[in-house]
């Protein structure tokens, strides 16, 4: 899947980005690319090679289960900058929006500041419409200014503020009802 150059709701030139299926091989680039501790700042820290290999695998999953997933996210020359994409949010989460769809993205560092998380998320809203979902919701730490402007510059709305499992951070819950294409 790529996105569009351009969108109707931004007259600026957006950068090319390609959304794929995370593979076997995205576990070690995903760890890679997020084994920074800014990128992992608002959550809990830099993770082991482990969870990467399970988090592809059931991205994997739910993709041929659901039509969509947490995507391996590339640039114009196929270099993995992060992931993008859409997920149900956990059931075994004692906390958050169980059942709902959340969409997410997780750059890395040197991808920041340059508009590919708005032109991937863009690109899946259009492919979680398109599976049947009619709407979605980001979950975003209230210090994470990026993530923030992200799902507003999106359209999302703030439908919630809430203390987060830890007790001492915020988060917010943003909304968005997708119309039918």
């Amino acid at each position: 899947m790529t996105a569009s150059p351009t969108s109707p709701t931004s007259p600026t030139s957006l950068p090319a980005v390609r959304l794929r299926v995370p593979t076997d091989e995205d576990a070690r680039a995903w760890h890679e690319v997020f084994d920074d501790p800014d990128v992992m700042e608002f959550l809990g820290g830099p993770a082991e090679l482990s969870l990467y290999e399970e988090f592809t695998a059931r991205q994997r999953l739910h993709d041929a289960q659901l039509g969509f997933c947490l995507w391996t996210l590339l640039d114009a020359q196929g270099a993995v900058i992060g992931f993008t994409g859409a997920q149900p949010w956990p059931q075994e989460k004692a906390w958050g929006p169980v059942g709902e769809i959340e969409i997410g993205w997780r750059l890395g560092r040197s991808a920041w500041g340059k508009g590919y998380a708005y032109a991937a998320a863009l690109a899946t809203l259009e492919r979680v419409r398109a599976a049947g979902v009619g709407q979605v919701v980001a979950m975003i730490n209230d210090e994470n200014r990026r993530s923030i402007a992200v799902a507003e510059r999106l359209g999302m709305t703030l439908a919630d503020r809430f203390l987060l499992p830890n007790g001492v951070r915020h988060g917010r819950r943003y909304e968005l009802t997708l119309a039918p294409e």
